[in-house]
């Protein structure tokens, strides 16, 4: 499988304006650039986008890995911060929190938090990123 998202910029890094569109469609042109990265402005940026796929990633193998169990989430609320900060003479991703709040009826705190801890692992995005990822995992 292959899908694709893509860029365009144009400008300097300070002065200039990207737009970011999905194979989806989900996002068409939608504005980002150094404001909306590293000042607060509105607009997307690279790093929320990845936070957005982390979540998306694991709550997607968390299900997967709780029906394989004979469990079935009522609902599950995930959240990934993504870190980006100054290392050397540039910035990387250096750490993904990710938080998680799940109603699974009849699962235990134990199996709940080992099978939370595969799905931290094994998600694909998990496996793609060098940064520290950890996991806050809540029963409600």
């Amino acid at each position: 499988m292959n899908t694709y998202g893509s860029a365009h910029w144009q400008g300097g890094i300070k002065d200039g304006k990207g737009a970011i569109s999905t194979k989806s469609g989900a996002l068409s042109d939608y504005p980002y650039g150094f404001a909306s990265r590293f000042e607060g402005q509105p607009g997307s940026n690279p790093e929320e986008l990845i936070g957005a796929a982390h979540s998306a990633c694991f709550t997607m193998a968390l299900s997967l890995i709780l029906g394989e169990a004979g469990f079935t989430a009522e609902s599950m609320q995930t959240k990934a911060t993504v870190t980006l900060e100054k290392v050397g003479d540039g910035f990387s991703i250096t750490a993904v929190a990710l938080a998680l709040e799940a109603k699974i009826p009849g699962i235990t705190p134990e199996v709940f938090a080992e099978l939370t801890g595969k799905a931290k692992a094994g998600c694909p995005v998990s496996k793609l990123l060098k940064a520290e990822i950890s996991l806050d995992a809540k029963l409600v």
